[in-house]
């Protein structure tokens, strides 16, 4: 096994092009022996968020990235009128994606969303999974269901913020003063604990889908949508196991709350990835590409 601290970054990732349900999504690709993963980006994120993982472990699986419809390089249908931008929506996607392009069940690695959406798709599909890796796993403390136990001056903001947003033109307004390159570099520096790694490659790379027709409605949509799972209702439901990475200085969602997830049978083991933020895959990729790759190859070979 090689290490990734001094595995070069590959420039063999392959950029391609899947269609689904008529809309065109974008993934990339790279290795072609070894078992399936794929990786499921964050809230904003997109394939290239996993861009420093792929080359590394790549060289003992086959490896995908995809970018969840409405995000990334993929199509951004209006929300609610062609698409709805659920949990069920991308993990029915994830799911087709792995019988369709990748041919059989796979390894899920998500972070943040990523890993509601990854999980979301194994309950439903429980033939595609073969475990799942959840890296700062979104605890969805904005959800209908954690504001009802808040007091009610801690939990009336929220709506408040979101019926504004329903507004066409206020939420239109805060997605462009949102999707500046300052803004996002700012948003970066509070999620990521090595500023160093927020480059500009990095911001320019999450700034390029905003430009896209419809990417403002979706980023609003989103950030509307207060139903749907939570982690702690998909774990306990989950027909594999998971392991749970955490960025203990992560400032949007707590260790010592991720820590309550461990309490779930599903849950093998959770693993504190000290002094990184919310994106520790791309952070600090020398430290997580190694756990993520001796966790791939114990599981593979247990099967």
């Amino acid at each position: 096994m090689s290490s990734s601290s001094t595995a070069p970054i590959s420039t063999n990732i392959e950029t391609k092009t899947w269609s689904w349900r008529g809309f065109p999504i974008g993934y990339k690709t790279q290795g072609n022996q070894g078992p399936a993963v794929v990786m499921v980006h964050g809230f904003g994120a997109s394939s290239g968020h996993w861009r420093k993982n792929l080359p590394v472990l790549a060289e003992n699986c086959r490896c995908y990235a995809i970018d969840l419809i409405g995000f990334g390089a993929s199509a951004k249908p209006a929300p609610g009128i062609e698409v709805d931008y659920t949990f069920e929506t991308w993990g029915q996607q994830i799911a087709d994606f792995c019988r369709e392009v990748v041919g059989g069940p796979v390894f899920l690695i998500g972070n943040s969303i990523g890993c509601i959406a990854a999980m979301q798709a194994a309950v439903d599909h429980p033939d595609i999974a073969l475990g799942i890796a959840l890296l700062n796993c979104s605890l969805r403390l904005l959800h209908d269901r954690k504001r009802a136990e808040l007091p009610w001056y801690r939990s009336f903001g929220a709506p408040l913020v979101q019926g504004l947003l329903s507004v066409n033109w206020i939420g239109q307004l805060f997605f462009g003063q949102l999707a500046k390159p300052k803004v996002v570099r700012n948003i970066l520096l509070q999620a990521y604990r090595h500023p160093e790694a927020v480059t500009d490659e990095l911001v320019d790379m999450l700034m390029a889908p905003a430009a896209d027709v419809g990417a403002g409605d979706v980023f609003i949509a989103f950030t509307r949508y207060s139903q749907g799972p939570l982690p702690e209702d998909l774990l306990p439901i989950l027909p594999c196991s998971a392991t749970i990475f955490w960025g203990t200085e992560d400032p949007w969602e707590p260790i010592e709350l991720g820590r309550e997830l461990a309490n779930f049978p599903t849950v093998e083991e959770f693993i504190p990835l000290a002094g990184l933020g919310h994106c520790p895959q791309d952070e600090a990729p020398e430290i997580v590409n190694p756990v993520l790759l001796d966790w791939i190859l114990q599981h593979s070979a247990q099967r």
